[in-house]
């Protein structure tokens, strides 16, 4: 009888118990913590391939990506990356507000004049495993709000020439940006568990075992 009613009991509390929201879920999974130096040997490397990809593949900017206050992913990663915050109209209208873009250390006024860049872009995502994902994880990668290395606001200029090349192609014009950009764009990898190519990776370790070898590298895998 006593045994009948400890099960009852668990049976209820099974019940009541809500499901873990996605961004519940996201906080129980533990963050990372390391250093360049390591974090680059946590890479896979596996060659890339691009056929197949076209940008459409990743639904991004989407409205309510995450917060349902009619902001759209864009807007969400400029109010949230403001050094001054700027004013939130009706419709989600900034005005006012300052920035500044760290691959080239430019002070920006004018919402319109920056770029959302993902850190690793989506054609890179797709040569490095998103093509096997489902269209539901493309579009939880293209529009992640929940870690901030993810998305990075920037000035046009610079995330144009960045277009979608990968470390070896391409580094922020300004030098005393490299360490971070580089240990931000391990962590995205590692967050989403994409691969690397050799040419990739021996254009990170060049840096994970010389001036960058000590910088912070976190992350939290993406559920």
């Amino acid at each position: 009888m006593i045994q009948n009613l400890v099960r009852g009991l668990a049976a209820l509390s099974l019940s009541l118990t809500p499901l873990l929201t996605p961004a519940a879920a996201q906080a129980a999974v533990p963050t990372e913590t390391t250093t360049l130096a390591d974090a680059v040997h946590r890479l896979p490397v596996v060659g890339e391939h691009r056929e197949g990809y076209a940008r459409t593949a990743f639904k991004h900017w989407n409205a309510g990506a995450v917060k349902a206050d009619g902001c759209n992913t864009r807007a969400e990663v400029l109010i949230a990356e403001a050094t001054e915050a700027p004013a939130v109209g009706t419709g989600c209208a900034l005005s006012g507000g300052e920035w500044l873009s760290y691959y080239d250390a430019q002070e920006v006024e004018d919402a319109g004049a920056l770029d959302i860049d993902h850190m690793v872009p989506l054609a890179e995502a797709w040569d490095s495993g998103a093509s096997t994902w489902s269209a539901a994880r493309r579009e939880a990668y293209a529009n992640d709000l929940d870690a901030p290395a993810s998305l990075v606001a920037v000035t046009a200029r610079t995330n144009r020439a960045k277009a979608d090349q990968d470390p070896a192609q391409w580094l922020p014009p300004l030098p005393a940006a490299h360490c971070r950009y580089l240990s931000e764009w391990v962590a995205t990898k590692l967050r989403w568990d994409l691969a690397a190519d050799p040419a990739e990776l021996d254009a990170v370790a060049v840096f994970a075992t010389g001036e960058c070898k000590d910088t912070p590298v976190r992350y939290t895998p993406a559920p």
